[in-house]
């Protein structure tokens, strides 16, 4: 068993830094859940149908999420996209942002002729962290990016509860 010993103490660290390494990746994971959007593509039959055209694929929509305490503001850029694109609810302590992209661009360069896509359904819900005031909420689109400001609701104030003799 003394043979053993030697290769055990040179195994030992590098299982423990697998495990940490391991540990390190489902964090990453379990925060950047959120970020990844799932994109949906669809079209239509020659009878009006909708069909799916290939499978769902994901991308990223960066979005920032500002708190100073009184408000709580979200940037989600979404470029070629038109504000009556949006169907924004809010849930709890989530933003929920649903759409549909359609961005399509040509332009020619000398002999060269570019065309680019972009289109599908998304669904992005972003948490917030605190309780917000749905009714107060405001969204506003420019430039490629939706502005969502949620107002903070007051938190409850904490008082005692005095335990009477039942």
């Amino acid at each position: 068993m003394g043979k053993l010993d030697p290769i055990k103490d040179r195994l030992d660290p590098i299982r423990e830094a697998a495990g940490e390494t391991w540990e390190g990746l489902r964090q990453l994971a379990g925060r950047a859940t959120h970020a990844i959007t799932r994109f949906t593509h669809r079209g239509r039959s020659g009878q009006g149908e909708e069909l799916d055209l290939r499978s769902a694929g994901w991308g990223l929509m960066a979005a920032e999420v500002f708190d100073d305490g009184k408000r709580i503001v979200v940037r989600l850029e979404a470029p070629g996209m038109h504000r009556d694109d949006f169907d924004i609810q809010v849930d709890g302590e989530s933003l929920h942002v649903r759409g549909e992209k359609h961005l399509e661009t040509e332009r020619s360069e000398g002999r060269y002729r570019i065309a680019e896509r972009a289109y599908g359904r998304f669904e992005r819900v972003i948490p917030l962290g605190a309780p917000v005031d749905g009714e107060q909420t405001k969204a506003t689109y420019r430039n490629g990016v939706l502005r969502v400001v949620l107002p903070r609701l007051e938190s409850a104030e904490q008082r005692r509860i005095e335990v009477k003799q039942g």
